[in-house]
């Protein structure tokens, strides 16, 4: 990768990157956390606490609950927590997310810089992952070695590489990770794991960000952050006081003894594998703005775009797929669609039977449950041979914001059934989907999922909510796509995508016009549900809910 162009100020590396290799004793130093001088805050403490309770109607930000998803600036809102890169009409990625290395010394202003870097870019979804929350977990020895400031947390052994890597693969390919939050004041994991999501931009920083073929290999740009360490040496002791309850003798000691020789020894040496050195760390706006510059025609030319036009010939004249099943359209059920289809139609009526038609739809769904073969006695002492659900549970999972008007139903038919929400909201300016709010149960991944949204047209949301819950690792073969409305190329666009997710619908139309709405439709179900105005050229995919 070629570096961004050579500046007085933006010091290159002293000899060009060679190739990756495994530098002896994978040379590292103890990476720094957030508070890196006095005005460095880390991303939680620009944020206000996430907090659990929250108003069903107002579900409009990325949010995740263990990991703060925003930075804000004085300009602008930025997603932190990351989403899923948008797939292609395949149900594959288009392009792997664009991963920037930061390296330098412990309490080098890696983590200021990863931050400015951040503001500077201005692209909507980022992810930064601290190699501070992957040490490893301590024997009871090296716990009390850790308490009298003489276990070597500055050497290679103490982090999990396997894990970073992994960790880092799994973001580049757009899925979801688990990673682990570090105390610092017990010197032990915590028994939450944070959870974050792939994005454009991936920031990794950590001193032994460049330590590791492999993980050289996954990083696309690698930045070495260049401090004095008299000042790195003042951070830190500040660092170590204020956040992590150590002593200032105990911070001395521990930097003579392991973090200056892990400096000299693994951390300096890989300063010419980086692509750009940048002196004085977080003081040094025009490196920074040249990173910025560089980053930038990178995205460009891997822009990932939804191709609508491809996914609209992608099916034409193909049968509708064995894993569709419409609800027989008995007169009644025609009736209904006649009833909610009709523009004359009062808002009380098309709410009454909407009703009426998702309780209908959700029951047809349970058929395609799993039920196994049971006995059970009678009041009058005699068995019966029947049925029972034969997997752990169910969960509702709606596309917000006409997906959870379908979530009375399902609680109906399901007791203490659990309901998690998705926004997708499609960006005005690329015209791609992206995650906005995501909350959903934990341990979903042994569940079968019911996923509501009312109207299916391109099927754009459904396709990306889908492919949220296979990087919650729901299987693929337990998601039930559940819509009152679907178009024949939303059909065909989920079921050749993911050819397992079962599809279930009480109508299928055939058109998508040129704005794709469905035709001849439904049109906008969460205007004529909620009462809203129609927002104008808008489409049958539903907009979030702002109000």
């Amino acid at each position: 990768m070629a570096a961004p162009p050579a500046h007085a100020d933006a010091a290159p590396s002293p000899t060009s990157p060679p190739a990756a290799r495994d530098p002896p004793g994978r040379q590292a130093e103890k990476s720094e956390t957030a508070c890196e001088d006095r005005n460095a805050e880390s991303l939680d403490r620009l944020l206000p606490p996430v907090g659990t309770g929250r108003s069903p109607r107002k579900r409009t930000t990325s949010q995740c609950k263990s990991e703060p998803p925003l930075l804000r600036t004085s300009k602008r809102t930025i997603y932190t927590a990351g989403r899923p890169p948008w797939y292609n009409e395949h149900g594959t990625q288009s392009k792997e997310a664009f991963a920037i290395g930061l390296g330098g010394g412990s309490a080098s202003g890696k983590t200021t810089v990863a931050r400015m870097i951040i503001e500077a870019l201005d692209v909507p979804w980022v992810v930064l992952l601290s190699m501070d929350s992957f040490y490893k977990v301590l024997t009871e020895q090296q716990q009390e070695q850790a308490a009298h400031n003489n276990f070597n947390f500055d050497h290679p052994d103490a982090f999990d590489f396997d894990l970073i890597i992994s960790t880092l693969k799994k973001l580049k390919q757009g899925k979801s990770v688990k990673v682990p939050i570090y105390d610092f004041t017990t010197h032990s994991r915590k028994k939450d794991w944070k959870t974050l999501y792939g994005a454009n931009v991936i920031i990794f920083e950590g001193i032994m960000a460049f330590a590791d073929k492999t993980l050289l290999e996954l990083l696309d740009m690698k930045i070495f952050v260049d401090t004095d360490s008299d000042i790195r040496l003042v951070r830190r002791l500040r660092r170590d006081i204020s956040e992590r309850g150590r002593d200032i003798e105990g911070v001395i000691k521990q930097y003579n003894k392991f973090v200056k020789p892990a400096f000299d020894q693994y951390i300096q040496p890989t300063m010419r594998l980086a692509d750009i050195v940048v002196p004085r760390g977080s003081g040094n706006t025009v490196a920074i703005d040249l990173i910025v510059q560089h980053v930038h025609s990178q995205l460009e030319e891997r822009k990932l775009r939804w191709d609508m036009a491809a996914l609209a010939s992608a099916h034409q004249c193909h049968p509708l797929p064995r894993t569709l099943s419409v609800l027989k359209s008995t007169p009644q059920v025609r009736g209904m669609h006649t009833i909610i289809r009709d523009k004359e139609t009062s808002r009380d009526e098309f709410i009454f039977y909407s009703k009426r038609l998702m309780r209908l739809l959700i029951e047809h769904a349970l058929s395609f449950l799993p039920f196994q073969d049971c006995v059970v006695q009678t009041p009058q002492g005699q068995d019966y041979a029947g049925k029972c659900y034969a997997g752990k549970q169910i969960t509702g999972v709606s596309i917000l914001r006409a997906g959870e008007t379908m979530e009375p139903a399902l609680r109906a038919v399901c007791k203490d059934v659990r309901i998690g929400t998705i926004l997708i909201q499609t960006n005005q300016l690329t015209g791609e989907p992206e995650l906005h709010y995501l909350r959903l149960p934990k341990d979903i991944s042994d569940d079968h999922v019911i996923l509501m949204d009312c109207t299916v047209s391109t099927g754009a949301a459904a396709m990306m909510a889908v492919r949220v819950l296979l990087d919650h690792d729901v299987p693929e073969d337990k998601i039930f796509l559940l819509s009152l409305l679907m178009a024949e190329m939303g059909v065909h666009s989920v079921a050749y995508a993911f050819p397992r997710v079962r599809i279930i619908t009480t109508a299928v139309d055939k058109r998508v016009n040129d704005l794709f709405r469905i035709i001849p439709g439904i049109g906008n179900f969460g205007d004529r549900y909620f009462g809203t105005d129609a927002v104008p050229d808008g489409s049958d995919e539903e907009e979030p809910y702002t109000g």
